[in-house]
């Protein structure tokens, strides 16, 4: 075991994940999402994309504690549930995709669907009527095949709970206790298909530490940002996703 972990630990590749991580945690520590958009990416371009979401749900569970707790107190539970159920539905099927499916066809596939939700949001269409646990539901099923199969359940949340007029504060949190959430769901569904492996782990293990220091950064950085800011960065971030994860920039990833 302690020479496994000592030949990831020199493998080249750590060094640069811990990089995005850093990045990545930030992001997320801000927005109350946005590392699985800034971290896959990149990742799946280094050590493959199972990896990559492997190592991603290992960071993404304890270490978000400090932004996880006040977030309790913000949410808004009759929206936030019925989407943690929507996971719950349909994250086994994502997981079984990310374990059978071809990897590049997944991708596309993924990018196709952030991007159409990137158009509806930036239509101005906005959502006026009540939140609705039907509504919110069918939202969460469709971020838990995203989530199961590629650790990008935010896009459809985040168009969802920003299509109306929310404040930023109950956006913000409510993406954070639903991810937690998902968390737990997604994490039992990778077990099911046993797409864990050592390696992975090893990887987050050393990642880890930096991450906690990223969401506190961001954490901070959000308390002194604007409404339209929040909104601008949370945008940008799912469009950034939506192209930098497709397969047509593995080149420049790599």
């Amino acid at each position: 075991m302690v020479e496994k972990f000592l030949t990831v630990a020199g493998d080249p590749a750590t060094f640069s994940l811990t990089l995005v991580v850093l990045v990545a945690g930030t992001v997320r520590g801000f927005a109350g999402f946005g590392a699985g958009l800034v971290f896959v990416p990149f990742a799946g371009a280094l050590i493959g994309p199972r990896a990559a979401v492997i190592v991603l749900w290992a960071i993404d569970s304890l270490p978000t504690l400090p932004i996880l707790i006040p977030a309790l107190r913000v949410c808004n539970y009759r929206s936030v549930l019925p989407a943690a159920g929507g996971v719950a539905l349909c994250a086994p099927f994502g997981a079984y995709l990310l374990a059978t499916a071809d990897p590049l066809v997944l991708r596309w596939g993924m990018s196709a669907v952030v991007l159409a939700l990137v158009v509806l949001l930036g239509s101005g269409l906005r959502f006026t009527g009540p939140r609705r646990p039907a509504s919110a539901f069918g939202v969460g099923m469709l971020s838990g095949v995203l989530g199961g199969a590629t650790q990008l359940s935010g896009p459809p949340v985040v168009v969802y709970w920003m299509s109306g007029h929310e404040a930023a504060a109950e956006i913000r949190a409510n993406l954070i206790v639903f991810f937690a959430l998902s968390t737990v769901i997604t994490g039992l569904s990778f077990w099911a298909n046993g797409i864990f492996s050592e390696a992975a782990l090893i990887r987050a293990a050393i990642a880890a530490p930096v991450y906690f220091v990223a969401l506190i950064l961001g954490q901070k950085m959000f308390g002194f940002a604007s409404e339209k800011v929040f909104r601008r960065v949370a945008l940008g971030l799912i469009v950034a996703a939506a192209i930098m994860a497709s397969p047509a920039f593995d080149g420049v990833l790599r």
